[in-house]
C-alpha cells in the first residue's frame, strides 16, 4: 500500500493539465431548463479554455456533477512514479439520487485513454471530491456533517473514516469542520461550499452577519472553530470571510448559494456570481486577495444553483500529466468531445 512519503493530494492551485465537465443532457434533472444550463456550461468551458484544455464527458450519465464522480488524483513525490487515479464510489450523496452511470465514468475515461496514470480501484469507499480540500502538504479539510452522514461509509466510526482518508489520500492529518450546513444543500455539508484552502495558509470561508438568517448560528460556530485551528507547524490560519449571497429561492425553496464554490485553474480563478452586483463584487475582491496574480473571472451561476450546486461542483481539475497532450487541443464548447 502506498504511503505519504511517495504520494500526496495536490492543492487545487498547482499546475493542471485540464478540467473535466460532464455535459448536461435531456435525461438529467436539467431537462426543464436545458438550453439555459447548456449556455452556462458553454460559458464555463470557454473561460477555462482560455487557460487550459477542457475534457467534456457526454452522455450517458445520471447527472453532471463532475466534482463528485470524477477521479481524485494523487501526484508522486518522486519523478519515477506515475500519478494515481483514485476511483472512489459515488452513490448520489448517500443514496439520495441514482448514480450508477456517473459511477462508471472514471473507468471508461481510463480505458479509452482520456486520462493517464495508475488506475486505483477505491470503489469500496464512498468519497466525493467536493467533500475534501487539500493544502498540498498533507492536511485535508472535510466536514463531519458530510462524511458521517447516513449511507456513506457506515458502520465506520469517525476515527476509522479518518484513518481511511489518511491511508487512501496519503495525508498526515484530517481537519474536521463540525458546523456550517447550508439550507438546501443535498451534499450534507460539502467543504467546498463552506471553507476553501488557499495559498500562504489562507482559508476563505462563508460568513453570515445577519442574526435573523437561519444559517447564522451554524456559520458563527464554524467561524469560531476556524479561528482555533493551526497549521501543521503551529501557526494560525489567515482567515478571509466571504459574504453570504442574499437568499435565492426556487418554488419557495431556499437554494444553497455560496461564493466559496469557486474553481482555481492555471492563471485564473473562476468565481460564481448570482446577479447581486455589490455582493458579487466583494466576493471576487476577496478571492482575488487570496489568489494574487491570477485573473479573477465571474461566472453567472443563477442557473446552476437551481439544482442545488454551483461552479466548483460542475468541474474536476486534473494535475499536470493526466490528460494526454494528444487530447489537449482546444475544445469548442459548442462542439462537445464525447466520452
Amino acid at each position: 500500500m502506498f504511503t505519504n512519503e511517495r504520494y500526496r493530494l495536490p492543492a487545487e492551485w498547482e499546475p493542471q493539465s485540464g478540467v473535466q465537465l460532464t455535459w448536461p443532457h435531456a435525461a438529467t434533472d436539467w431537462a426543464p431548463m436545458l438550453d439555459e444550463i447548456t449556455e452556462t456550461y458553454r460559458q464555463m468551458a470557454a473561460a477555462i479554455e482560455r487557460y487550459e484544455p477542457v475534457l467534456i464527458v457526454e452522455p450517458p450519465s445520471n447527472d453532471t456533477w463532475a466534482r463528485d464522480h470524477g477521479f481524485i488524483t494523487l501526484v508522486p513525490r518522486t519523478s519515477h512514479l506515475a500519478p494515481r487515479l483514485l476511483d472512489f464510489c459515488f452513490n448520489g450523496w448517500g443514496e439520495k439520487f441514482p448514480a450508477e452511470l456517473d459511477n462508471a465514468i472514471n473507468r471508461r475515461l481510463y480505458d479509452e485513454g482520456s486520462v493517464r496514470g495508475e488506475y486505483v480501484d477505491q470503489l469500496d469507499f464512498v468519497l466525493e471530491g467536493g467533500s475534501i480540500e487539500s493544502d498540498g502538504q498533507g492536511t485535508i479539510f472535510t466536514t463531519t456533517g458530510c462524511l458521517m452522514a447516513p449511507h456513506r461509509n457506515q458502520p465506520l466510526t469517525q476515527q476509522q473514516i479518518e484513518d481511511e482518508l489518511k491511508r487512501r489520500l496519503c495525508a498526515e492529518r484530517i481537519v474536521w469542520i463540525d458546523h456550517g450546513q447550508l439550507t438546501g444543500d443535498d451534499t450534507d455539508g460539502h467543504i467546498d461550499t463552506l471553507v476553501r484552502v488557499c495559498p500562504h495558509d489562507t482559508l476563505l470561508y462563508v460568513g453570515c452577519d445577519n442574526p435573523q438568517d437561519e444559517q447564522y448560528e451554524e456559520l458563527r460556530l464554524m467561524e469560531q472553530q476556524l479561528r482555533s485551528l493551526h497549521t501543521l507547524d503551529g501557526r494560525s490560519y489567515h482567515l478571509l470571510k466571504l459574504p453570504m449571497p442574499a437568499a435565492i429561492y426556487d418554488d419557495g425553496e431556499r437554494l444553497p448559494a455560496t461564493y466559496a464554490n469557486f474553481l482555481v485553474i492555471n492563471g485564473a480563478v473562476l468565481c460564481p456570481t448570482y446577479d447581486q452586483p455589490d455582493l458579487d463584487a466583494e466576493a471576487l475582491r476577496l478571492i482575488g486577495e487570496a489568489f494574487p496574480g491570477r485573473d479573477i473571472i465571474g461566472i453567472d451561476c443563477c442557473s446552476i444553483i437551481r439544482q442545488h450546486g454551483s461552479l466548483h461542483c460542475c468541474t474536476m481539475q486534473y494535475p499536470e500529466g493526466i490528460i494526454p497532450r494528444s487530447l489537449r487541443s482546444p475544445i469548442s464548447p459548442t462542439k462537445n468531445a464525447s466520452l
